[in-house]
């Protein structure tokens, strides 16, 4: 079991996971794209580390980004050489501008990501869920009827490994292959941000469709 992991990005997202981590038995370090005391509140009230980007990536097993995705390539490719990237970024055109690749669905967020991070092994996860839910829908200690999250990523090893983070920290999960199928739970899909167990999210990811976009912030109500 991996004991360390690295979040780049203190917002509610990141702030959520780094709760459920260090209540997990994980131990946990953050950073932000500022200094590293500008987040001294949030670690005394969280219970985790606080250091520079540079500093989270050496000390984790494993690295979660929880930043606007307009942000993916200031992500550092040779830092994160080797590392399992949890890739919980989201395009939101509205906030990032528009991306031709991905308006006209010729590739993922996540497969720009690889491209951007072409020496780690990113696995796309934990996106599909909203900063609140994520500790209340988590059930570590009880496996029945649990919420399940998608996941994708092209290396099979890396993830084996995220298997064993989602079931640890209390969801199921489905996995619908490699990155270039991450589309079927992105922003405005059906399984995007709704709390389905493991036979409801099998049927919302078989209704997504590429071109069809749910109403905007419909998964939030």
């Amino acid at each position: 079991m991996l004991k360390k992991i690295g979040i780049i990005g203190a917002g509610f997202v990141g702030q959520a996971w780094a709760k459920l981590f260090i209540q997990t038995g994980y131990q946990v370090m953050l950073c932000n794209s500022r200094d590293k005391n500008t987040l001294f509140s949030v670690a005394s009230s969280l219970g985790c580390e606080i250091g520079s980007q540079e500093e989270t990536i050496d000390f984790s097993d494993i690295i979660l980004v929880a930043i606007p995705f307009i942000n993916y390539q200031q992500l550092p490719t040779d830092l994160l050489s080797n590392k399992i990237v949890l890739d919980t970024m989201n395009y939101y055109p509205d906030r990032d501008g528009h991306m031709e690749q991905l308006d006209s669905y010729q590739t993922t967020t996540s497969e720009l990501v690889a491209q951007h991070l072409c020496k780690s092994k990113i696995v796309k996860v934990f996106n599909a869920i909203l900063a609140r839910d994520i500790l209340k829908d988590a059930k570590p200690y009880d496996k029945t009827n649990r919420r399940a999250l998608p996941i994708a990523g092209n290396d099979d090893l890396a993830k084996q490994t995220v298997y064993e983070l989602i079931n640890q920290v209390g969801f199921d999960y489905i996995d619908i292959g490699n990155l270039s199928e991450s589309w079927r739970f992105e922003r405005a899909k059906p399984a995007y941000c709704v709390p389905l167990n493991l036979e409801q999210l099998q049927q919302a990811l078989s209704k997504a469709d590429r071109k069809l976009e749910l109403p905007h912030n419909s998964w939030k109500s």
